[in-house]
């Protein structure tokens, strides 16, 4: 069945003018067998109604955006008073007002509404993907795809995302949204704004927009990210100043840099020397971290390759983070995606999309029959591997920036 495809052909990287893809069952039955896995891990590795990790009982950062936003609606102070269970509010002024309508929920529903909206941007996001790499979006698409949303809800970010009720699917479809759209639209650059707005670590594209030299994307994301900053000390200034000139440079507001969860390079840096790490030290690791992954990302754009482009922006974004919540990682989606866009032609890349599947699933350790924890890197300290577990997403990063380069030059011979 044609679905009105480009894809790239050969083992290197590179040639977007490929042939249109074939559909094939081989196709349909690995995507079909993978969902049904990966609801049948997700209910059954963890009781879903465990308080925990239950999938169908989490909510718990939803329910601290909802108190941030009933902060400003009821004129109490955003930062220095707690919210949720104690929790203190980390994100900027401008994400309360995105999470106002939150308020109109009724508080017990909350967190299955939250879900199911994470859900669907989760399948919106795939078909951006899809719509990235220069597919139609066609019924026989969007079947697919509901397919693969099925799948990666087994993928630990994704699930972790959906069990937490958090923002991270709805700021990358922000970004795929941008980067989806033609390259001289002059609303590209808005989407990576808005994410910024929301939370910073989205900056990051703005750098990847000048190197890729989409001045206009760059300044369209850059004046959006401002207009952000100036709406929120319009309507919240008090708590606008507060954030800027104080809660802004509290990095401790968050979690210990030793925390397991803590994916990023300051994170891997403090589990090796289980101390907390200088600033110096990490800026010394991720400064070059974050220019090698812009350059990367720019030669990937270069060959045509828009949906690695933004992949590797986004976990370059997440491992120079100063801390990465092992949930900020749903950028293996769109990667998973390509996977199985490259699978189409050679069945060679389902073995490359199993790995990332086993290596970023939401494999579970039942320490006893109420503590049970989700993900590699939360597994026992007895462990022998237990410090290769602990920096699980670091080393995919790793492994897959070794593979493209190797890809990139092995391409650049063969030409």
């Amino acid at each position: 069945m044609l679905i009105g495809a480009r894809t790239n052909d050969g083992a290197a990287i590179g040639d977007s003018d490929a042939p249109p893809v074939v559909w094939n069952r081989t196709t349909g039955w690995v995507l079909a067998c993978g969902a049904v896995l990966s609801l049948v891990l997700i209910f059954t590795t963890v009781d879903p109604w465990l308080d925990q990790v239950g999938f169908l009982a989490g909510g718990f950062d939803v329910h601290v955006y909802r108190d941030g936003a009933w902060k400003i609606y009821n004129h109490h102070p955003l930062y220095t008073e707690t919210t949720h269970r104690g929790l203190s509010y980390t994100y900027t002024p401008f994400s309360t007002l995105i999470f106002l309508p939150i308020l109109g929920i009724p508080w017990a529903n909350v967190t299955n509404t939250w879900l199911a909206l994470n859900i669907c941007v989760l399948y919106v996001c795939v078909l951006l993907c899809w719509k990235v790499l220069g597919y139609q979006l066609t019924w026989s698409l969007a079947g697919v795809s509901a397919l693969l949303t099925a799948t990666c809800m087994f993928v630990e970010p994704i699930r972790t995302t959906l069990y937490y009720g958090q923002i991270n699917l709805v700021l990358m479809a922000l970004i795929l949204w941008d980067f989806s759209r033609p390259e001289h639209s002059r609303l590209r650059g808005i989407g990576v704004g808005l994410a910024a707005g929301i939370k910073l670590v989205p900056l990051y594209f703005v750098a990847q927009f000048l190197v890729l030299r989409r001045w206009r994307a760059a300044l369209t994301a850059a004046a959006a990210f401002v207009v952000t900053i100036a709406l929120a000390a319009a309507v919240l200034p008090s708590d606008s100043r507060e954030y800027w000139t104080r809660t802004f440079f509290q990095s401790d507001r968050i979690a210990p840099d030793t925390q397991p969860a803590n994916q990023s390079l300051r994170g891997a840096i403090a589990h090796l020397t289980d101390a907390p790490v200088p600033q110096w030290l990490w800026l010394l690791v991720a400064v070059p971290v974050a220019i090698g992954g812009l350059v990367l990302a720019a030669v990937l754009y270069n060959r045509g390759e828009r949906l690695l482009t933004a992949t590797i922006a986004g976990l370059t974004s997440c491992v120079v983070s100063p801390f990465s919540w092992n949930h900020h990682w749903v950028w293996f989606l769109p990667l998973f995606v390509y996977l199985v866009h490259r699978a189409l032609t050679d069945v060679r890349w389902w073995a490359a999309a199993g790995l990332l599947y086993v290596a970023t699933g939401a494999w579970a350790y039942h320490w006893t029959d109420r503590w049970v924890v989700v993900g590699w890197f939360l597994f026992p300290p007895s462990w022998p591997a237990y410090q290769v577990l602990l920096n699980c997403y670091v080393l995919v990063y790793v492994v897959i920036t070794a593979c493209l380069i190797m890809s990139l030059r092995r391409g650049r011979r063969t030409a």
